[in-house]
């Protein structure tokens, strides 16, 4: 079951570390003219913004259950992660690509006049932050279970979408140091561009995992088939019920699920509680033979199978609740 603090942790690292960085590659940027180093503080100035839209969903998505939103505002941390994704996506990936493009195109490739040992060092620095960071988001995001694949299945959008900014982010600095490379060794700045590039490329491809991602929640997510089959047995296990005729699910949060159904039901099963309880044999025995009497009986029982359906749809509510903690709110309707 997800923490509902999940998330705050590496987000408010990952803000503070990016505004540092976002500074120190700026004013790199601005004295060297490296196409890399703008890349590299459009980059880090686009994480610090979405980091900031992230903060915003995740105490948005806190508010309780009211009036107007009856399964609670769960939605709201992927409808901000969605943004945040936009926002590296066009932000990030797009006034970077851009820039080293017209930097690429408009032939000032000659000596390597960008190249600065002060540069090596920002960047260096930042590496450091950024791997710190990545740490404590993956390290988050890992939680109590082994480190799998698995992990990023159910994943808060929240702390993933830090953990792959923060991996982007290491990995752009790498190409930033390999660009500043081979731009000294060759004496070509063509080098510090492509570099650019290349840092725009990885930005734009981690947003458009991070878009369909939060898409997903957004528009339904359902659980998984797995679990979806488990719950469907665990249905059938029930004497009353008989078939499960419809079966769908919603996530309302973070590894938070909404279930609805609709079940044959058989009765039978709760007239024998009837029965073995003693009490409509008793009732029978002292109005047999008066049918005034007999049939108001009827109607008395009549009246209270509504209410054991009632209970008993509650009972199974609760016990699907019970081993199933991902499972919040439950409706069952009998076909």
């Amino acid at each position: 079951m997800l923490n509902k603090t999940q998330g705050n942790k590496s987000v408010i690292y990952a803000l503070f570390g990016n505004v540092f960085v976002t500074i120190i590659k700026t004013v790199v940027a601005i004295i060297s003219g490296s196409a890399s180093m703008f890349a590299e503080s459009i980059h880090s100035f686009a994480d610090t913004l979405n980091q900031s839209l992230l903060l915003i969903g995740l105490k948005r998505s806190k508010r309780p259950a009211d009036d107007i939103h009856g399964y609670g505002y769960g939605i709201e941390r992927f409808f901000w992660s969605l943004i945040s994704a936009c926002g590296i996506l066009f932000i990030g990936a797009g006034v970077t690509v851009y820039h080293s493009l017209e930097s690429l195109l408009s032939g000032s490739v000659g000596d390597a006049n960008h190249f600065s040992y002060f540069t090596i060092l920002i960047l260096c620095i930042a590496l450091v932050v950024e791997s710190i960071t990545l740490f404590i988001a993956l390290k988050e995001l890992k939680g109590k279970e082994e480190f799998s694949k698995e992990i990023f299945t159910d994943a808060d959008p929240v702390t993933l979408a830090v953990v792959y900014e923060d991996s982007a982010a290491v990995l752009g600095v790498f190409v930033a140091l390999m660009a500043q490379g081979l731009m000294y060794m060759t004496g070509n700045n063509v080098y510090d561009s492509i570099g650019g590039i290349i840092v725009g490329l990885i930005l734009g491809f981690l947003a458009v995992i991070l878009i369909i991602k939060n898409h997903n929640y957004i528009i339904g997510k359902s659980i998984n088939e797995k679990t979806t089959e488990e719950i469907i047995e665990f249905l059938l296990e029930d004497p009353c019920i008989e078939h499960v005729s419809e079966f769908k699910s919603v996530a309302i949060d973070i590894n938070k699920y909404r279930i609805y159904t609709t079940v044959e039901w058989n009765g039978s099963p709760l007239y024998e509680e009837i029965y073995e309880a003693g009490d409509l044999k008793e009732e029978y025995d002292e109005i047999k033979n008066d049918f005034k009497k007999f049939t108001k009986l009827m109607f008395k029982t009549t009246d209270r199978i509504p209410r054991l359906v009632g209970s008993h749809i509650d009972e199974i509510e609760k016990k699907i609740k019970e081993k199933f903690p991902q499972i919040i709110y439950v409706d069952i309707e009998i076909n």
